[in-house]
């Protein structure tokens, strides 16, 4: 089925943020059967907090297709899209989201909230839990190796002044 094989892909670019310590999220976003844009998170390596996957992939595609519509693609996530990546997908009009396992704690596309089911002018269709253990356990795995090295380092205070 194209959605595993597409899903594989996003899992590649996950791993590779894993490797870079970055959390191990990655997208593709896929016209016509081929990949145009790829993302992974780079937060932490571009100290910025717009360095998510989703947003990496969607820059991707429009440079590779010369224009911000995505109309006739589909973004394929290994985490449930958070409130600031939903809002991109909708800007970008991409019709068709399919990601993997859920986020209890900032998805956007139905664990806290829904921003595709509100009264925004673009309503993407989501497809869910595809490849979810293996998303999920590459999560489960970056974080309790985490957790792990936060133990053994100094704990960070704010600065006072």
């Amino acid at each position: 089925m194209e959605d595993l094989r597409f899903m594989e892909e996003a899992l590649k670019l996950a791993a590779e943020a894993a490797e870079d310590g970055e959390v191990p999220v990655g997208c593709v976003i896929v016209r016509h059967g081929e990949i145009v844009g790829r993302g992974r998170n780079r937060r932490e390596t571009g100290k910025t907090a717009l360095g998510h996957a989703e947003l990496d992939a969607i820059a991707d595609a429009c440079a590779k297709l010369g224009g911000w519509r995505l109309w006739d693609c589909t973004l394929y996530v290994t985490l449930e899209p958070c409130p600031m990546c939903a809002g991109a997908i909708i800007n970008a009009r991409i019709p068709r989201v399919v990601y993997g396992t859920s986020d209890k704690k900032a998805g956007s596309c139905g664990s806290v909230c829904n921003l595709f089911s509100m009264n925004y002018n673009h309503h993407p269709q989501v497809v869910s839990g595809v490849m979810e253990e293996e998303c999920a356990a590459l999560l489960k795995d970056f974080f309790e190796k985490l957790r792990l090295t936060l133990r053994e380092r100094p704990k960070w205070r704010r600065p006072t002044n």
